[in-house]
């Protein structure tokens, strides 16, 4: 066994080709392009608001027990499954009648999710015209659990054509073993220019974040330092933004460590009452559950306090109350068949240097993701 151990390892960092795209000759350059099978020339527009979603779709996945995200045991999904939940996502899209889509967590014939190329299914059955993607996770052959060729990332659809489409590269986790770290995601930034939106002179950006999830050193600072960042050098210039993602960040003031309720031992009694409730060790607990815990650094409950306070950045969901449950927007796949609800957390957000009107937190689509999608109509002015 040792012996294959090692031929393994000698393989992987002296074969001719890399087992892992890195990215690392061409950090901003690798957004791929993509437009709808039927092009709608009639879209145009018309000076008015604009709606704008972001939505974690999970590749596809729906609520299935993955065993990397949920307290699953199951590894890939049938092709026909995934598609009946991507033409859901489509109808949603639709139903909303977004302009803008920043997706994150979407697979390009993968075999997880049946090697479909799901940004063209989302395009060929929405109103929405143009695409563009970045992975943050490619590789011909994945060693572990049979989960083979993995292509999966970012994407901006739109209703308008997309420009300049860049692929920003985000900073690596350091608290992974080398090999760890070789296999693991390359996270980032995609950004795209939307022509047919700028105005007066000012370009008009989309920007789509998937910050890190799993680390326990301060990646994930750096993430959002990159990201504002990108936002900064947008607004500087005098252009215009309209942003979200996934920031895998809680509100700040918001509760921070979610470690018995993402432990798959636990459920809720009929009472209320958690159910092996020994995880922790004392009050700050340790160890912690890797990713349901957000307070790994000093200041990480506080890590979006920068962009909120920006008086130039606008949230698109009030979040004065964190406790607001109907603003929460993920909850574990098996979280509802354990008895914990359907949300319990808000992670992901739109930002502008604009204006919002009329946010909204879609919940009804929870059996869609474990993540909940977020839209909100974009304004040049706050008339």
């Amino acid at each position: 066994m040792k012996r294959i151990t090692v031929l393994f390892i000698i393989m992987c960092f002296f074969s001719c080709d890399p087992w892992v795209e890195t990215f690392e000759d061409s950090i901003d350059s690798e957004a791929k392009m993509f437009q709808a099978a039927d092009i709608n020339d009639s879209l145009t527009y018309d000076g008015g608001s604009v709606r704008v979603i972001t939505w974690n779709i999970r590749v596809g996945l729906g609520r299935f027990p993955w065993i990397y995200d949920s307290c699953g045991d199951s590894v890939i999904r049938d092709k026909s499954s995934v598609e009946k939940t991507l033409l859901a996502i489509a109808d949603k899209l639709n139903n909303i009648d977004a302009d803008i889509v920043l997706l994150q967590e979407v697979d390009f014939l993968s075999k997880r999710s049946g090697y479909i190329n799901q940004i063209q299914v989302l395009l060929d059955n929405t109103n929405l015209n143009y695409g563009c993607y970045a992975s943050m996770y490619k590789t011909d052959f994945t060693p572990s659990d049979g989960l083979g060729m993995v292509d999966g990332g970012n994407a901006i659809l739109s209703k308008y054509k997309l420009d300049e489409a860049e692929r920003i590269q985000l900073a690596l986790r350091t608290d992974q073993p080398s090999l760890d770290q070789y296999f693991y995601l390359r996270r980032n930034i995609l950004k795209a220019k939307i022509p047919d939106l700028s105005q007066e002179g000012k370009d008009f950006y989309a920007v789509n974040i998937h910050a890190t999830a799993f680390a326990t050193d301060d990646t994930k600072q750096n993430h959002i330092n990159k990201y504002i960042e990108v936002l900064d050098e947008i607004d500087n210039a005098g252009n215009i933004f309209v942003t979200g993602g996934d920031l895998n960040s809680v509100p700040p003031g918001a509760e921070y460590d979610f470690c018995l309720i993402d432990d798959c031992d636990t459920k809720i009694d009929t009472l209320g009452h958690y159910i092996n409730d020994t995880y922790h060790v004392d009050y700050d607990g340790g160890p912690h559950l890797s990713g349901s815990f957000f307070n790994n650094f000093p200041g990480e409950p506080d890590l979006l306090k920068p962009i909120y306070d920006n008086i130039s950045y606008r949230g698109a969901i009030d979040i004065s109350n964190p406790s607001d449950t109907t603003i929460y927007t993920h909850g574990q796949s098996t979280s509802y068949e354990r008895g914990l609800g359907i949300v319990d957390r808000k992670l992901d957000y739109l930002f502008t240097n604009r204006y919002w009107q009329s946010g909204q937190t879609h919940q009804g689509a929870w059996n869609l993701s474990d993540h909940i999608a977020v839209s909100a109509y974009f304004k040049l002015t706050n008339d």
